[in-house]
């Protein structure tokens, strides 16, 4: 996906009054910081947490990078500043955020690949499969 023409699709497509993108950061590295700080460039809001080490077992470990709560902070501190929320995720967690952004009378969107979103989104959005925008917001045409 290019990052920039995502950005100008949505320009083109609606009133954009902010982008944002949350991902965990994994320590000093350099090409993720580099990615970030192009997005940045870009023109998106970009929020990043260190990623965490959690043991699972005696000898396992899990990396673990969330930024939902983050992300639902921000959408209900702004709900104010937007009609249409779309949220480019699949994950179930955030079908309350959704309630509670539908609760404010606010459209929402759900933006996921085919078979990574949940029941829970789509049961409480219009689906949009990121896959239809491929001659849209694709690096290679």
């Amino acid at each position: 996906m290019d990052y920039a023409k995502l950005k100008e699709y949505f320009e083109q497509e609606c009133d954009l009054q902010a982008i944002y993108f949350y991902t965990g950061r994994v320590g000093e590295n350099n090409k993720q910081n580099s990615f970030l700080k192009k997005l940045e460039r870009f023109g998106y809001i970009v929020k990043a947490k260190e990623v965490k080490r959690i043991k699972v077992s005696k000898s396992t470990y899990e990396w673990k990078g969330n930024l939902d709560v983050e992300l639902t902070i921000d959408v209900l501190g702004s709900i104010n500043n937007f009609d249409t929320l779309i949220l480019m995720s699949g994950d179930s967690d955030f079908a309350p955020l959704l309630d509670a952004v539908k609760a404010q009378h606010k459209r929402v969107l759900v933006m996921s690949t085919k078979g990574h979103v949940s029941k829970e989104l789509l049961d409480r959005a219009k689906y949009i499969n990121v896959k239809k925008l491929k001659d849209f917001i694709s690096y290679y045409k």
